[in-house]
């Protein structure tokens, strides 16, 4: 052989290893070792490129394939269809069909993909216009149309087609039977097989998952075995129905039947040990596998990860051949469950190929660890974001009271679903903001996007927050519309909205109108008679709730010991709260002490109230020394008023409502040294005085009166009016008290005047 024939055969060898190599690291998702070994090439053929342009089309970087594409020195046809296959792949049907026509040959693939794109994206009427184009159809092509018909519902053209094919092909009866069993449509799934003019194993492999699908294990079974000639797809699918139903024993003993055992069949058999937590027997089939894939290291990581084993999910990473992008999202997702967000960014950091998944899961991490400047980090440097993205973002910055910055990114979002819609909704109300959280809803609703139960469980619970009974009751009314009225849910926050309105009689009536109802229903329910000062009815409905053999829990027991503190029902909360402990074994946490303390302070019971707080297992926290304080104004007690506020101010030291009940106090008792003290206080702390705001419904409109805005119509006017029922009031001999709340309104609505 010459010299020159053996360089062009080494040469070419060399190019074939290439490609191989570059082909293997495509298909694992390694896509930047693939680059490094495609720009390191001295000399490329059409394959190196063709299998450079797929590599970066299944990687979404479907805008670097088409610039290799547009600079390769010759294409083939391959090249146009892996380019067609590239932009399919990621729903380019637009760019997919310039290019589609702009080809300047074609054969059955290029129609079939053409065809298959269209019907990817429900396209079907166009599909079906490229399908009519074709002269001469071929199998491949009437298979890729009934196929579609079938996946998208349009099950009477897929037969008709089926019908019109030349010759009976069992791939398009398959196909339409798919078509059934992907869309849940088992009875006309199940008289479409009864039909069929013959069947072969995929036939009957379908039915069996189908089945599987619907949970219906025994009829699986059945057809399971009914089967002619079973192959490993159907004891795959046998296998897979058991171990996902949590019939693990079962699956087990199947899997023991197998007479040839594939990959899959071990990895599903895997797969049910850790989906029902059974790490020690998934590890010892692991061991036993005579071949491992990917997916075999993956499942074995996430079950330690499910079950906390994150030091022996990390050594099994490290172990891993070669490590995918799947494997390293389970171990940073274990990391991320733990709070361990240095040991999360580092794995995050080692992955080459970050899908969206893996991006979406440190920031949902960095997140929930309160860590919103990094979040934001990555949220900046994702390189394609999806709608998980955007609501993590948005819901991390209302989960940290950054409400501002959670409008901002909502805003910004092009695309907004119905999870980015509730996000902002339910951050605005939690943070305060219920008029914000109408306000998005009625935006919402202008956009033509469906509120779901949660979003009206949001905007109730805002509606409630303002006693805004009329838009309350149109939301009712909307709820009543839309069919969710139904759901638990939103029932709940019925019965919260009416009872913080007033209306505790329409809370009941819902109450009782509702189909299901669950421990949050009641504890609603008592919690509105707590609040409306029906204590009587808050403890009759307690023993209601235990007549039902239904256990109560903390909240229950704040909202019955808050009904008897506002009703004065002074023995009855006693007896309450030692059987919490004793008859219900519920250990009182802070609110349940904070509840007592009301109720004894309110009684005038001062210094038992305070025995209490001192005798208490656990550190009194602002709602406790709130309430004492509470109770020294109503009792005139500044001395115990002094302690309490200092304790107060340990937690809240710029509440400035704390400071003016303290000094209020004082200046009740004549201690005008005192009430000086805590202006200077309140002085060196920088605390201001915060402008009163009062508001009312009328005419479907919350209107909003602050202090320090003489800008409202008919402000003068207002002040008249208070001015004069506060001195017909007086006139009439009313109590001091409610004097004070008329001109406190006044005062509230402006101080200019």
């Amino acid at each position: 052989m010459s010299s020159q024939l053996k360089s062009i055969t080494s040469k070419g060898s060399q190019i074939f290893a290439q490609n191989l190599t570059l082909t293997q690291l495509a298909k694992s998702g390694r896509i930047e070792e693939a680059v490094n070994v495609f720009n390191s090439m001295t000399s490329r053929n059409t394959v190196t490129y063709n299998s450079m342009i797929s590599a970066f089309a299944k990687n979404g970087r479907i805008a670097e394939a088409r610039r290799l594409f547009d600079t390769m020195p010759s294409k083939n046809l391959v090249s146009w269809n892996t380019m067609i296959a590239g932009y399919s792949h990621n729903d380019c049907v637009l760019e997919a069909q310039q290019l589609f026509d702009g080809m300047p040959k074609r054969d059955d693939f290029s129609w079939n993909l053409m065809i298959t794109c269209y019907m990817k994206n429900g396209e079907v009427d166009k599909a079906r216009v490229v399908f009519d184009e074709l002269n001469d159809k071929s199998p491949v092509c009437y298979n890729a149309m009934i196929s579609g018909y079938a996946k998208n519902r349009r099950f009477e053209d897929a037969i008709r087609l089926l019908n019109e094919m030349p010759g009976c092909n069992i791939v398009g009866w398959n196909s339409v039977l798919s078509g059934y069993i992907q869309n849940g449509e088992m009875g006309d799934g199940l008289k479409f097989f009864d039909q069929m003019p013959e069947r072969d194993v995929v036939s009957w492999n379908l039915m069996i998952d189908g089945f599987v699908q619907i949970g219906d294990l025994d009829s699986a079974r059945e057809f399971f075995e009914k089967i002619p000639s079973r192959n490993v797809v159907s004891w795959v699918t046998m296998l897979n129905g058991y171990a996902k139903s949590g019939e693990i024993v079962e699956a087990r003993r199947l899997f023991d039947q197998m007479p040839e055992r594939n990959v899959v069949s071990w990895n599903a058999m895997i797969s049910g040990y850790v989906q029902s937590l059974q790490i020690d027997e998934a590890s010892k089939l692991f061991k036993e596998m005579p071949d491992r894939n990917s997916i075999s290291w993956t499942t074995m990581i996430n079950g330690y990860v499910r079950t906390g084993e994150l030091k022996e999910a990390r050594e099994l990473l490290n172990k891993m051949p070669f490590k995918n992008v799947a494997a390293q999202t389970a171990m940073i997702n274990g990391y991320v469950q733990s709070m361990r967000m240095d040991e999360a960014l580092e794995i995050f950091e080692e992955t080459r190929a970050r899908d969206i998944v893996c991006w979406n899961t440190m920031i949902s991490g960095y997140a929930q660890c309160g860590r919103m400047d990094k979040a934001m980090e990555l949220f900046r440097r994702m390189p394609k974001k999806d709608g998980v993205s955007w609501n993590t973002m948005i819901a991390g910055y209302a989960q940290n009271h950054q409400i501002d910055r959670a409008i901002e990114i909502f805003h910004q979002m092009r695309d907004r679903n119905l999870v980015s819609w509730n996000s902002i909704v339910s951050g605005l109300a939690q943070n305060g903001y219920h008029i914000g959280a109408l306000q998005h809803f009625l935006m919402m609703r202008k956009e033509g996007k469906k509120p779901d139960w949660s979003t009206y469980a949001c905007v109730l619970s805002a509606c409630a927050n303002l006693a805004a009974l009329q838009v309350g009751e149109q939301l009712h009314l909307l709820l009543l519309r839309s069919g969710y009225v139904t759901d638990v849910f939103a029932g709940n926050a019925l019965i919260t909205m009416y009872s913080r309105c007033g209306k505790i009689i329409r809370g009941r009536k819902i109450f009782n109108e509702m189909e299901n109802i669950d421990l949050v229903t009641w504890n609603s329910l008592i919690a509105g008679y707590a609040l409306n000062g029906y204590g009587e009815e808050a403890l009759s409905l307690f023993r209601e709730l235990e007549t039902n053999g239904i256990s109560p829990d903390e909240i229950t027991f704040i909202g019955v010991l808050s009904a008897c503190s506002h009703g004065g029902m002074i023995n009855e909360g006693l007896k309450l709260f030692k059987s919490m402990s004793k008859d219900y074994l519920i250990l009182p946490v802070a609110e349940h002490y904070a509840c007592m303390v009301d109720l004894l302070g309110r009684a005038g019971r001062l210094e038992q109230a305070y025995d209490l707080v001192k005798r208490m297992p656990i550190k009194a926290n602002a709602g406790i020394w709130g309430a004492i304080l509470g109770a020294c104004r109503i009792y005139r007690n500044p001395d115990l008023a002094n302690l309490a506020a200092e304790k107060l101010f340990e937690f809240e030291p710029y509440k400035m409502s704390n400071y003016v009940q303290l000094s209020n106090i004082h200046a009740d008792a004549g201690r005008w040294d005192e009430v000086e003290r805590v202006r200077v206080l309140m002085k060196e702390r920088g605390i201001k005085k915060i402008p009163g705001c009062s508001w009312i419904e009328t005419r479907n409109e919350l209107c909003a009166f602050v202090s320090d805005d003489s800008g409202k119509s008919r402000t003068a006017e207002v002040c008249t009016v208070l001015k004069t029922l506060s001195a017909q009031m007086r006139s009439i001999g009313l109590s001091s008290g409610c004097v004070l709340d008329c001109e406190g309104i006044m005062n509230s609505i402006t101080t200019s005047c």
